[in-house]
């Protein structure tokens, strides 16, 4: 508990079942994607019995959610730091914070994960974050560009070279002054 609110998301002791679970979770789901991972071998690459995962996280999506939420959380802090960097709204924020995420998923090995459709109803913490770099009269927007991320992040995960991903994701978001 912190301020007498219980954290969602603890950090999980290294080498825990937990810890070990969203690590393979992460493996599974960025290879398999959401549908194609399945429970036993999330568990077996876990080292624990298939009990343990439902203990932690009570099914297959509880784990996803929690691993789709905590990525998606990092993906936004990094797009608030590199949209603040260039003056908090206008092109030039949206296309750095657009990138700064993108190369983040690379980095993190997570293209996959963050390309997919969510298996669940949440709203796209993507899309809130761009709405808000947008200028106020091209909000609507947000859920576009957010579609062109994941799209791009969907090429690197079916394996276009993240450089070819990103060039395309660039000329996307300047039309204006893209040959």
């Amino acid at each position: 508990m912190v301020g007498g609110v219980r954290d969602p998301m603890p950090i999980p002791i290294p080498g825990s079942a937990r810890a070990r679970l969203l690590s393979a979770g992460i493996e599974q789901f960025q290879l398999h994607g959401f549908e194609g991972a399945n429970v036993v071998e999330i568990a077996g690459a876990a080292g624990v019995t298939t009990g343990s995962l439902y203990h932690h996280f009570k099914s297959k999506l509880g784990l996803y959610v929690v691993i789709r939420d905590e990525l998606e959380k990092r993906m936004t802090e990094r797009m608030e730091g590199a949209a603040a960097a260039l003056g908090g709204s206008g092109r030039p924020a949206v296309n750095a914070a657009l990138e700064v995420a993108f190369d983040a998923s690379v980095r993190f090995g997570v293209t996959r994960i963050l390309a997919e459709p969510r298996p669940d109803v949440a709203p796209d913490p993507i899309a809130a974050t761009l709405g808000l770099v947008l200028p106020r009269s091209a909000r609507s927007a947000a859920t576009m560009l957010a579609a062109a991320w994941r799209g791009a992040l969907r090429a690197v995960a079916d394996g276009v070279p993240p450089a070819t991903a990103r060039r395309g994701l660039r000329w996307l978001l300047d039309l204006d002054s893209a040959a």
